[in-house]
């Protein structure tokens, strides 16, 4: 199952909760209980493995 990075717009709170993918998003604080909460997303790492992706490496 997913894991999804939540944040409270009220109290700042931060949480993670593992959901499937057909759960609905947590839209209800569990800290404060107001209706503020919204998915925190953040960028992929990608990491390049093997030849070719530098400027250094030699053309074949």
């Amino acid at each position: 199952m997913p894991t999804y990075h939540y944040r409270c717009k009220n109290c700042n709170y931060d949480f993670t909760e593992q959901q499937s993918f057909s759960d609905d998003p947590i839209t209800v604080c569990p800290k404060c209980g107001e209706e503020q909460v919204r998915k925190v997303y953040s960028a992929v790492p990608i990491e390049f493995k093997g030849s070719g992706f530098y400027r250094t490496d030699k053309s074949k």
